[in-house]
């Protein structure tokens, strides 16, 4: 079993308005997921360096990323960036670019969980309607021109407000949309903004909210997780 999940980190700015990469690291403790996809993971202006030094990534956390490496110091790419446990495999990964309006992305990673291949697509949807279909679109586009098919999970901030409609339909034709259960606003969640999505191939033993309160002041966004079994995909 594999423990996913996802986590809009708000660059790291939290609840009191400081920033404070270590209480992150605090929220990713608790949770403990095997693999997790970050949003808003890199300052928004300057440099755009990474809201978590990597050192304190190295030194103060079981983690890794998946290195991008498109901007030094930067974590990811548009903010999304995939952390995996220290003795995770990563086979490839790569960037996605999407259409937008604003400077918009995700992020593809391969990587390898106790024997088990999976493919992890991370990603921060578009504040417009339209262009989040635009974007889904061509997101699965992308992902099923690859080569090796994978059992995939894919998950991000959608900013997607309602249920079953709009890009959630996007995905839900080929792929499971889970429900995880609100995460916007952290102090109050009313908004499924935070949601995981994955490939016929995954079987889904739990889905949640990390509910703490740590996770309650890190961020304005609540991760989610899901534990999951992949199996080999149908040819």
């Amino acid at each position: 079993m594999i423990l996913a999940a996802s986590y809009n980190i708000r660059k790291a700015i939290c609840a009191d308005r400081r920033r404070r990469p270590d209480r992150i690291l605090e929220v990713l403790a608790e949770i403990d997921a095997d693999v997790i996809a970050l949003q808003e993971c890199d300052r928004r202006f300057g440099a755009r360096a990474s809201a978590i030094p990597s050192t304190m990534l190295a030194e103060h956390s079981d983690y890794k990323a998946v290195p991008f490496d498109i901007r030094h110091g930067s974590m990811g790419w548009h903010g999304n960036a995939v952390l995996v446990k220290k003795e995770v495999e990563i086979l490839r990964f790569q960037p996605l670019v999407l259409p937008a309006l604003e400077p918009r992305g995700a992020v593809v990673a391969d990587i390898c969980v106790r024997g088990a291949p999976l493919r992890i697509v991370g990603m921060h949807l578009d504040l417009s309607g339209l262009w989040r279909r635009k974007q889904v679109r061509d997101l699965l586009r992308q992902v099923e021109a690859m080569p090796d098919r994978l059992p995939t999970v894919m998950m991000g901030d959608l900013n997607e407000w309602r249920e079953a409609q709009g890009c959630l339909r996007d995905f839900s034709k080929r792929h499971r949309v889970l429900s995880t259960g609100p995460t916007f606003h952290a102090k109050h969640p009313l908004a499924r903004l935070d949601r995981i999505i994955v490939s016929e191939e995954i079987e889904v033993e739990e889905v949640g909210v990390h509910h703490s309160a740590k996770a309650r002041i890190g961020s304005d966004h609540l991760p989610v997780w899901a534990r999951i079994t992949p199996r080999d995909p149908i040819r």
